[in-house]
């Protein structure tokens, strides 16, 4: 199974640094999308599914927890897991975060496996990329 992913990030370099390291830690991806704020997100999600969003907190125009607020008001993007990547990794930023309604907190720089082991986490699969029902069964019948 592969996923979807919502980049936001004011910065161009930064947006492909995180779809490479992406990329090079193994997550199956179909799809990534990229935003340059908070508002160009919510007009990409207006044409564009995605399974999970990486959003930077300090971006002009609306910044992620704006952009983490205005997805958990609406009723179709509140359960789209947030994952927020920050240079401030402050236990009061963090907690900011996670009580808006993150489902994880990366601190600027990571590693690709941080990265990777944060997604599989917010989405709920396993460390192979599959999800618990998606194994097939001992027996060879999945019923």
């Amino acid at each position: 199974m592969s996923f979807n992913i919502l980049v936001v990030d004011d910065s161009r370099a930064m947006r492909a640094v995180i779809k490479k390291i992406v990329t090079m830690s193994g997550f199956k991806m179909d799809k990534c999308l990229e935003a340059g704020n908070g508002r160009e997100a919510l007009e990409t999600l207006a044409d564009q599914w995605v399974d999970v969003i990486i959003s930077d907190i300090n971006m002009p125009e609306m910044n992620g927890l704006e952009l983490l607020k205005c997805l958990k008001a609406d009723d179709c993007y509140r359960e789209i897991p947030v994952i927020m990547i920050s240079t401030d990794g402050s236990t009061e930023r963090m907690r900011e975060s996670l009580v808006s309604g993150a489902r994880g907190f990366i601190k600027k720089p990571f590693f690709p496996e941080d990265l990777r082991n944060t997604l599989y986490e917010v989405i709920g699969v396993g460390a192979d990329g599959r999800y618990p029902e998606d194994t097939p069964a001992a027996d060879g019948f999945d019923f």
